[in-house]
């Protein structure tokens, strides 16, 4: 008789979401902050999007791909990636690395972002409606600058920063609640079951 052993992998990595979530919400927040007009364009932003929007969200894909995760790798490196380009745009110029982006260029890039955001927000329907909150207001921010940037209307971008400190809001109690029920082993903080989309619904039902 042959002896068939059965090894389990268990996965020990520790969940990346809240770091990413943290790092997305809190730049968000201070930049719309700036748009809101609170207080100037400055270093701290420019840090912050480098460093913790930046390259901390890149980590955190990382480690969702170990996770194997497609939708947190896809996420998480592409809007890390966002923050640093970001700060390359306002930055390069500055150093003489290239001219700055006309205002046609930066609408053409942020519908760009607006879009691939509204593709992504399709997977939130199947994870947690805490997520489909922070994809669905961050679609609208992304569309709502490129329209104060096309219209050079300074009412729409002041409301442009208060819809995007809702965005990151949203973002950090996703990541609070992640992290705080995860330690607790128990629900504290609810993200809200997801809800599938109709043809899905209909599918599992048959």
């Amino acid at each position: 008789m042959n002896q068939t052993d059965v090894i389990a992998l268990k996965d020990t990595t520790a969940n990346p979401a809240p770091l990413g979530l943290f790092a997305f919400g809190m730049t968000t927040v201070l930049l719309n902050l700036h748009n809101a007009g609170i207080f100037e364009m400055n270093a701290m932003i420019l840090a912050m999007g480098l460093f913790y929007g930046g390259l901390a969200q890149v980590v955190a894909g990382i480690m969702e791909a170990k996770k194997n995760n497609t939708f947190g790798l896809t996420a998480f490196v592409s809007y890390g990636f966002f923050w640093l380009t970001l700060v390359g745009l306002l930055v390069m110029p500055k150093l003489g690395w290239g001219e700055a982006a006309s205002e046609t260029g930066m609408v053409a890039y942020l519908v760009m972002w607006g879009i691939f955001t509204a593709l992504l927000f399709l997977g939130t329907l199947q994870i947690s409606r805490a997520l489909q909150v922070v994809f669905a207001t961050l679609t609208v921010l992304f569309f709502l600058l490129a329209l104060g940037d096309a219209t050079g209307n300074a009412a729409i971008k002041t409301f442009t920063g208060y819809e995007g400190i809702i965005c990151g809001a949203s973002a950090i109690y996703a990541a609070t609640a992640t992290l705080l029920n995860e330690v607790y082993g128990r629900t504290l903080l609810p993200v809200g079951a997801a809800v599938k989309p109709a043809a899905v619904a209909f599918a599992a039902a048959r």
